[in-house]
């Protein structure tokens, strides 16, 4: 006496598809006439009074087992029957997933079934969320015990490929306020459309995160992708993230100065009829900015000043390195920039990661955009000497309206 299964032991549970049909016409003065029409209205798979389009309103099974791509759920559902004439007893079912890298047990339970009548079955779904790419093989096995006390076993192998559904390519940029941008650019590379649910940057512990990805209006904001957020397949769609280090860490320049973890992408699709679909990155990593022992940033500049008129800036100096540095300013006049105040000043002595506002005044001799050059600062400890040119622009307008007589 043996215990046997079903053909379909296993069957992949996934939703069916629209169906589609092919039409075949011709002119009414053809040889056919009306009779490619005729049928075509006759077909209960088409829609009425748009039988010419390959459209329907039936669905269609699963024909094949399909692709399975990352970030989806598998879900199974096996049948184990009892083709004998006899009952056989402590059937115990178990379904094991083998990656390249771990085996899953995607059992629902491990408590073997008392007893199997003929023509009975015994069934069990599972699911599991694909993580891996690559050769995936389900391992099902059956013991049970014969009426003669015998117990027997058998195993039955379905191997499946897991395929990448996106290609995800990330571009940093690092701004002098400390800010970084990342450019997310996500492509489509399976043969279907996908509506994107959510795309997401999950940022580290020292970093804020606002998304770009949006138009303000005066109600509410409005996606740049549109009301209807599709990827077709093979197209491609940019995602930009601004990130700011928090309030605790922005002070401390050393540490943001050596952060290269930014964060993850957590995306989330839907395919077809609703199969959601879901993938996060491993933490993106960016090449730390190198600012030098010493860095000068600009706190605040106006837009728009007026010719030879003085006006103020206010620098932010900070000290990059593991030592104290006792600083010099001077001050270099250029042909449009000219420096207003004491130059060759002592700003005393500035601790590691430490930092100092610098409130200057300068004025302009020429019109335009002129950049800002001409700061030095020298560390009296090592005397070296650190030149900031074309640090800024800024605008440089003429007050005065000329009267045409």
């Amino acid at each position: 006496m043996d215990i046997k299964s079903k053909p379909n032991l296993l069957m992949r549970l996934t939703k069916p598809t629209l169906f589609t049909n092919m039409p075949v016409t011709c002119e009414d003065r053809d040889l056919p006439g009306d009779l490619f029409s005729r049928l075509m209205k006759e077909d209960p798979s088409t829609i009425k009074g748009a039988e010419a389009l390959m459209l329907g309103e039936m669905l269609t099974l699963p024909q094949n087992f399909g692709n399975i791509f990352l970030g989806e759920t598998f879900s199974s559902y096996i049948s184990v029957h009892n083709d004998s004439s006899q009952v056989v007893k402590d059937i115990l079912v178990k379904a094991d997933l083998q990656t390249s890298s771990q085996r899953l047990n995607l059992s629902a339970s491990n408590n073997a079934v008392t007893e199997l009548k003929p023509e009975s079955c015994v069934d069990d779904v599972i699911h599991h969320e694909v993580k891996e790419i690559g050769t995936h093989i389900l391992v099902c096995a059956v013991s049970y015990t014969t009426q003669a006390g015998e117990k027997l076993y058998f195993r039955k192998f379905f191997k499946f490929q897991v395929l990448k559904p996106l290609d995800v390519k990330t571009k940093f940029y690092n701004a002098e306020t400390d800010e970084v941008f990342l450019e997310a650019q996500i492509q489509n590379i399976t043969t279907s459309s996908m509506f994107m649910e959510k795309v997401s940057l999950e940022p580290s512990m020292m970093y804020s995160v606002a998304e770009l990805n949006t138009v303000e209006t005066e109600d509410e904001g409005t996606s740049t992708f549109g009301k209807m957020s599709y990827l077709q397949p093979m197209d491609t769609r940019q995602y930009l993230y601004c990130l700011k280090p928090k309030p605790e860490f922005a002070e401390k320049a050393g540490i943001i100065k050596g952060v290269t973890v930014i964060g993850k992408l957590d995306i989330v699709w839907k395919t077809n009829l609703g199969e959601r679909g879901r993938l996060q990155t491993s933490q993106l990593q960016r090449m730390a900015p190198g600012y030098g022992d010493v860095r000068l940033s600009l706190e605040m500049i106006p837009d728009t000043v007026n010719l030879e008129e003085p006006f103020d800036i206010t620098c932010k100096i900070t000290n990059c390195s593991e030592r104290t540095m006792d600083l010099v300013l001077e001050m270099c006049n250029t042909c449009s920039i000219h420096w207003c105040g004491v130059s060759g000043r002592q700003l005393g002595k500035v601790s590691p990661s430490a930092s100092l506002a610098l409130p200057l005044k300068l004025l302009s001799s020429v019109q335009g955009l002129q950049s800002i050059s001409g700061l030095r600062l020298t560390d009296t400890f090592l005397k070296r000497t650190y030149e900031y040119d074309d640090v800024a622009q800024v605008c440089v307008v003429c007050p005065y309206m000329s009267r045409e007589s």
